[in-house]
């Protein structure tokens, strides 16, 4: 699975960084690092939703304090 972060100066501002973290971090705790590989990329044209994230492709919207979520239900229930 495929997981790309925007981290172009709109999407950095509002919280890419945090996100790549944590999200880093949830990957490291799953033991999923052999399943999901994440990148960056610097727009991704929806600079307005931000922070864009898609996952195989798929594009979604995350805050920083809404990655838990997102992992879960994007992530996380599509690998197990």
């Amino acid at each position: 699975m495929k997981v790309t972060i925007c981290i172009g100066s709109s999407c950095h501002l509002k919280g890419s960084r945090p996100i790549i973290e944590q999200l880093q971090d949830l990957v490291n705790e799953h033991n999923l690092q052999d399943k999901v590989e994440l990148s960056g990329a610097f727009c991704m044209q929806n600079c307005v939703n931000g922070v864009s994230v898609t996952v195989d492709g798929e594009l979604f919207s995350v805050k920083p304090e809404t990655v838990k979520d997102f992992f879960e239900t994007q992530i996380l229930e599509t690998v197990k």
